[in-house]
């Protein structure tokens, strides 16, 4: 029931693969039954599709699914990684769960992040979502992801994970780059920029940002470009 780990399974072993939600993207032209969205899954076709494991995240999914699903003697896999490290550490461990130890596209992305390249020192800013504003905070895997690039997230010791801003907050934000995905918020030059007048805009994509799974092995190389500009 989420998109980074529907892929990670499929370029495992998609033979696996009971179901996705509809959300679940790549590897493009997946044909699986879907079962919603993962916000709001449908449980009961998830469980007509009788899956021998469901695999969730602590913040894609909602606790009340997963309990659902264990109520009716569903094991859920739930996964929750804050880090690169933990990230790759959280896959290894399901692909041997899976019976496939150390697939091809996993040991290709510890090698990627093993020692990537990095920008020189920026202190930026990565906005999510708009109306409200809300950022990057503590303790969040894209967070890690970019400071392991070289970006330094200025709202990285803040008390909370997403900091919400007020409508005129952003402007007043001491950043050099905003960085602004294309998920889960699709910003676009048009939209998003004009609020951070004092920082250079960087697009970048959502799914190298914020996806686990075998996009990491391209992940720096993909983000160093955009964030470059």
């Amino acid at each position: 029931m989420v998109p980074s780990l529907t892929e990670a399974i499929a370029a495992t072993d998609a033979g696996l693969l009971a179901g996705a939600t509809d959300w679940c993207t790549h590897p493009a032209g997946l044909d699986l039954p879907r079962v919603g969205g993962t916000k709001w899954p449908d449980v009961g076709r998830v469980l007509d599709l009788a899956p021998d494991l469901v695999v969730a995240n602590a913040e894609e999914n909602r606790d009340e699914d997963v309990a659902a699903l264990r109520a009716a003697g569903v094991p859920v896999w739930v996964t929750a990684p804050a880090t690169v490290e933990q990230a790759l550490d959280s896959l290894t461990r399901l692909c041997a769960v899976l019976g496939h130890a150390d697939p091809a596209w996993l040991a290709d992305a510890r090698a990627a992040w093993a020692s990537p390249a990095r920008l020189p020192d920026v202190a930026a800013v990565i906005p999510i979502w708009r109306r409200p504003w809300m950022v990057l905070g503590r303790d969040t895997f894209a967070g890690d992801v970019l400071a392991r690039l070289g970006v330094r997230n200025v709202f990285a010791g803040h008390a909370d994970r997403y900091p919400k801003l007020g409508r005129d907050e952003p402007a007043t934000v001491p950043a050099e780059l905003v960085v602004l995905p294309d998920e889960p918020y699709a910003f676009t030059p048009e939209d998003g920029p004009e609020a951070w007048p004092q920082a250079r805009p960087a697009f970048v994509s959502g799914r190298h940002l914020t996806w686990y799974g075998p996009s990491l092995a391209e992940a720096p190389g993909v983000l160093l470009s955009q964030l470059a500009g």
